[in-house]
């Protein structure tokens, strides 16, 4: 038996590869756009950036160093050049797939970081596998900006699963939904009618602010937002403000808000405050055809109608009143049932002598016409 030279030793000593192996190599040198590694060939394996991962302009030398150990997987076994080329991402991708193929039926939560804002949706990337989320289950509302998501953590399932047409489906809303009924659960069996509780400013239009109660929105009418009156829920709330709100009406999963606390109530002592005959005074808020409303305090207006503005007649409010004139006036009229209030400046004047006079005689010629007739009546 002849003997073997020592390069035919060496040869021997040496495994044999195919394309589409796996096999695992030590880093020998690393530039910025490719890896060599030793596989134990004849040859040296070379692995390049864009065999390396999906992410552009990569910079290998920071994500390996010489004597790093890695599992690759054969592309050729001779490169034209004499060496192996080699690639680590489509290995991670086979990996992957397995890894998305379980996450998919087993409806397993994954998180990944947002790599890409496209003008459809979100794409991630979990173990090499690109996974697109459509811009309708990004969230459970429309969102038209995407951009806030660039470089964020996000969680999601996968709702559609197709390897041969590399189809990966994420859906995210469903998780929201999903979370939000748990915590409007929670919410709901915990609060009541009467309760006080904490909120955020979610929105503000213009008939009111929807409130964030953390788990279920509410809403704060603008009636409901003071005693007194508000112009605007823009100039009380910006979206942000944390605001205590009282609980005024749970129905079904609506929530009616209030500002009204009952111990601010101006209406719990306004029967001895605005006593008829009273003296009071206020500022004329707003104005009619038949008479001003007088702003006697927050949360309390009254009226003055226009027979009872002057001891002149006047023919409109706005001939002689402005918004923000101060008026001084008598309480004619207080009706607590109804929350009404009636004013009258004419009442602040006594009746001139020559008017009671005039009054006398009209009642005195009233009686005798009655007599007149109570007498020709008998003829």
């Amino acid at each position: 038996m002849s003997e073997l030279t020592f390069e035919q030793m060496l040869e021997e000593s040496l495994k044999t590869i195919h394309a589409g192996e796996v096999v695992e190599g030590t880093v020998i040198d690393v530039k910025p756009e490719e890896i060599v590694l030793n596989i134990g060939y004849k040859s040296d394996g070379i692995l390049t950036r864009s065999e390396y991962t999906n992410e552009a302009n990569v910079d290998l030398t920071t994500v390996v160093k010489v004597g790093d150990t890695m599992e690759v997987k054969v592309l050729k076994v001779n490169d034209g050049e004499g060496q192996v080329a080699l690639t680590y991402k489509r290995l991670a991708a086979d990996r992957g797939n397995k890894r998305i193929e379980e996450a998919f039926n087993n409806k397993e939560v994954l998180k990944a970081t947002v790599a890409q804002v496209l003008d459809g949706g979100l794409s991630v990337v979990v173990d090499e596998v690109r996974i697109f989320i459509p811009a309708s289950l990004v969230s459970d509302t429309y969102e038209k900006d995407l951009t806030k998501y660039a470089g964020t953590e996000i969680e999601f399932v996968v709702s559609e699963y197709n390897p041969k047409r590399r189809r990966y489906i994420g859906d995210r809303k469903q998780l929201i939904v999903a979370q939000k009924a748990e915590l409007q659960k929670e919410l709901f069996d915990k609060i009541k009618e009467g309760d006080v509780v904490e909120g955020t400013v979610k929105n503000v239009t213009d008939f009111g602010a929807f409130i964030d109660l953390g788990g279920a929105d509410g809403l704060l009418h603008i009636s409901e937002m003071s005693w007194g009156r508000v112009e605007h829920p823009k100039k009380v709330f910006k979206v942000g403000d944390k605001v205590n709100v009282l609980i005024k009406e749970i129905n079904g999963n609506k929530i009616a808000l209030s500002l009204k606390f009952d111990d601010a109530n101006p209406w719990k002592d306004a029967a001895a405050k605005y006593a008829m005959g009273t003296e009071v005074t206020g500022v004329v808020a707003r104005m009619t055809d038949f008479g001003a409303f007088i702003e006697l305090e927050a949360g309390v207006d009254a009226l003055l109608h226009v027979s009872q503005i002057s001891k002149e007649h006047v023919e409109k409010p706005a001939d002689v009143l402005k918004v923000g004139d101060e008026i001084t006036a008598k309480v004619v009229d207080f009706n607590e049932a109804d929350k009404k209030i009636s004013l009258s400046v004419k009442a602040m004047f006594a009746p001139e002598p020559a008017e009671e006079a005039v009054e006398e005689d009209v009642d005195v010629v009233a009686v005798d016409i009655d007599a007149v007739i109570a007498s020709e009546d008998a003829e």
